[in-house]
């Protein structure tokens, strides 16, 4: 039986990956590294930690350090988010329906729990949610499923009894490891990929999700 729901954040909830997009990118020029769409799309869902740390194997420096990059990036990134990111399609009315349900909801972000209860406030749904939970207080965020049994232990409830609504690969493998009923929602121009089917359901956008069919494992799941 299913009791609650947990959404990711980014990319999901709000549409705030073009400004964590051009954060990274302004501030990586710092240290002549070019943040191309190819990288965009394999560094999606990451933590600005997990991000350097994919950067400067690529693309090795000195200085700035990571934590002068990542604190840049940070700033930036929170204070265009809060300023100007929208909800994206389906997200608030799926919010409430859920509550309507009875559902516990929550959140688990790799983003710090300030911008997540800022994000919350500004979309103003804080007052659905249970609880919510950041990865930067795990030893290790998404892919890790940390951050979802965290948030799962928080809401009372089992792993099993969740579903986890998910729009980057890494979030998904979390979710799915986390041993959660998992619903991906990749952008549009990931769709298609195939990472992406190792998903209970797939949807192009919350506004598809529909609790009383997609509440359960597909009997397809369970066979492969």
């Amino acid at each position: 039986m299913i009791k609650a729901a947990i959404f990711d954040m980014d990319g999901l909830l709000i549409d705030s990956e073009p400004m964590w997009t051009e954060a990274a990118r302004s501030v990586m020029q710092k240290v002549n590294f070019e943040l191309t769409e190819a990288l965009r799309l394999q560094t999606t869902g990451l933590s600005i930690k997990l991000f350097l740390d994919f950067c400067h194997q690529i693309q090795p420096w000195n200085t700035p350090s990571f934590e002068e990059l990542e604190t840049e990036i940070l700033e930036k990134a929170h204070h265009d988010i809060l300023a100007h990111a929208e909800a994206m399609p389906g997200a608030i009315a799926l919010v409430s329906e859920l509550k309507k349900q009875g559902l516990k909801l929550a959140v688990a972000s790799a983003s710090h729990m300030e911008l997540i209860e800022g994000v919350l406030k500004r979309l103003e749904i804080i007052d659905y949610f249970d609880t919510w939970h950041s990865g930067e207080l795990e030893k290790h965020t998404k892919p890790h499923p940390a951050v979802y049994l965290t948030t799962a232990k928080k809401l009372g409830v089992l792993p099993e009894e969740c579903i986890a609504f998910e729009d980057s690969h890494a979030g998904l493998r979390a979710a799915h490891a986390a041993g959660m009923i998992t619903i991906s929602v990749p952008a549009a121009e990931v769709f298609e990929d195939k990472k992406f089917d190792m998903a209970h359901y797939k949807i192009p956008s919350l506004e598809k999700y529909i609790l009383r069919e997609m509440s359960g494992v597909p009997q397809s799941v369970i066979e492969n």
